[in-house]
């Protein structure tokens, strides 16, 4: 193990090495018995930023906070209770939608089966399968003729 490996794993995992990798522990405790002056100021510096860490005490909430995240919460739970009242109108404007998907599919159905209005000659019909005397029924241009 290099200093600079040792380094990155006291910062990353402190300096207690039971928290380490079980894979590194062994290579870090042999360069630590070696001495080496990097390895022991890694260490040192990991070993203090870990005192400061486990000496931190969160400081109580004051009780204008705990009064502010409970109003908050009553005024987002009245903001949620809105919701069922509005939600049958707005399950109504869904099937207006699918409705009028229907009419536009619909009119863009017969607008496909019409023959083309400037056309020299009669185009059946897509969903046409009568006779041709119907088509050209149709067509007026064709049936005066």
């Amino acid at each position: 193990m290099t200093p600079e490996r040792f380094a990155q794993l006291a910062d990353a995992y402190g300096s207690d090495l039971r928290r380490w990798p079980e894979a590194e522990r062994s290579a870090a405790r042999r360069l630590l018995d070696t001495g080496h002056p990097d390895a022991l100021q890694a260490l040192q510096q990991a070993n203090w930023l870990d005192g400061r860490l486990d000496s931190y005490q969160v400081p109580e909430p004051s009780h204008a906070l705990i009064r502010h995240i409970v109003a908050s919460a009553s005024a987002q739970q009245r903001a949620v209770s809105r919701w069922p009242r509005h939600a049958g109108w707005l399950a109504s404007l869904g099937w207006l939608g699918v409705g009028l998907s229907g009419v536009a599919a619909g009119m863009l159905a017969v607008a496909l089966s019409l023959p083309l209005p400037h056309s020299t000659e009669a185009l059946p019909s897509v969903f046409d399968q009568s006779d041709a005397e119907f088509v050209l029924s149709i067509n007026t241009e064709e049936a005066e003729q």
